[in-house]
């Protein structure tokens, strides 16, 4: 009995953790990357220097260090940095986006809460709702932090591969902007086109 309340406590943990992993969204251009033999690379450009995030999750710094994690994996895999003819060029870019959640359509039903702007609200009436107990507050808006890598043929400058991660970059600098950006990197090379 006790063996399997551990099973079970693992496993529930382990499920816990798996659902805080970072999730990597990638496509490749399958028909071109059998083709292209990326041996080496250089960078496809910088960051704009008038970017609004430049001074904030886009810094040069943060630039640095997602350069220097993208550059590590790559040279993992075999490819190797060069300033001239690459077979392949590496682009990227960190950035954020605002995402909202829990907009329910408006409808005929019983809502009863406590909403921070209005207070008590109940009754029958016209409004959202969300089954007999629902929140009369709107929808929820927050920010998402974005990492993403791009891989172009250098010869004929079309995409090869894209990948992006949720990681948010607010208010993250020095060790903590370090690892993030490099867990970030880690995860989206796990996606890389073998």
């Amino acid at each position: 009995m006790f063996k399997q309340m551990i099973r079970v406590v693992l496993g529930g943990s382990l499920a816990v953790l798996a659902g805080c992993a970072l999730q990597v969204k990638s496509d490749t251009n399958s028909a071109l990357i059998r083709s292209v033999q990326c041996h080496s690379y250089d960078w496809a450009g910088s960051f704009r220097t008038d970017s609004p995030l430049r001074g904030t999750i886009a810094n040069p710094v943060n630039e640095a260090r997602l350069r220097s994690a993208i550059g590590a994996r790559l040279e993992s895999l075999g490819i190797h940095k060069v300033d001239k003819d690459p077979d392949c060029l590496v682009g990227y870019g960190i950035g954020s986006r605002s995402s909202v959640e829990g907009a329910y359509p408006v409808g005929w039903g019983w809502g009863a809460g406590f909403g921070y702007r209005r207070g008590w609200v109940g009754g029958w009436g016209w409004g959202p709702g969300w089954g007999p107990w629902g929140w009369d507050d709107g929808p929820y808006v927050y920010t998402q932090g974005i990492i993403g890598v791009d891989l172009y043929d250098a010869k004929t400058k079309q995409a090869l591969w894209h990948a992006t991660v949720n990681q948010d970059l607010r208010e993250a600098s020095g060790e903590k902007a370090e690892k993030k950006i490099d867990d970030a990197v880690t995860a989206i090379f796990q996606k890389y086109p073998r």
